[in-house]
C-alpha cells in the first residue's frame, strides 16, 4: 500500500447507466472490494463494479478534494471525463486479480 498515493476513480454498472464517484489509497483493493459487495451499499445495489476511470493524486486530501467536486458536475461532463481516458467505456480492471481478504476495509 503506497501512502503517497491516493486515487479518485469512478465505476458504473454493465449498462453504463449508473456512475459511482469514489476515492482510495488502493485502487485495486477498493474495486475488489467493491466486486465483492464490501463498503459500498450503492455500488453493491446498482452493481457498478467496473472501472471506468481514475486518476492518481499525490497525497489523500487532493482525491478528496478532486471527489467532491466530481460529484457535482452534471453526468453528461462525468462522461466525457471518462472518455478522455477510456473513449469506449471499457472496463479498465476487467482481468484485475486481487486477493482479497474482505475483513479489511477503509
Amino acid at each position: 500500500m503506497n501512502f503517497n498515493k491516493a486515487y479518485v476513480y469512478i465505476l458504473s454498472n454493465k449498462h453504463r447507466n449508473v456512475l459511482y464517484i469514489g476515492v482510495t489509497n488502493d485502487l485495486e483493493r477498493r474495486i475488489a472490494e467493491h466486486k465483492n459487495g464490501v463498503g459500498s451499499v450503492f455500488t453493491k445495489k446498482y452493481t457498478a463494479h467496473e472501472l471506468l476511470y481514475y486518476e492518481i493524486h499525490s497525497n489523500i486530501k487532493q482525491a478528496i478534494a478532486r471527489e467532491k467536486q466530481l460529484k457535482e458536475w452534471k453526468k453528461d461532463w462525468k462522461i466525457d471525463l471518462i472518455k478522455t481516458m477510456n473513449f469506449e467505456m471499457n472496463n479498465l480492471a476487467h482481468d484485475w486479480e486481487y486477493d482479497l481478504d474482505v475483513r479489511s476495509t477503509d
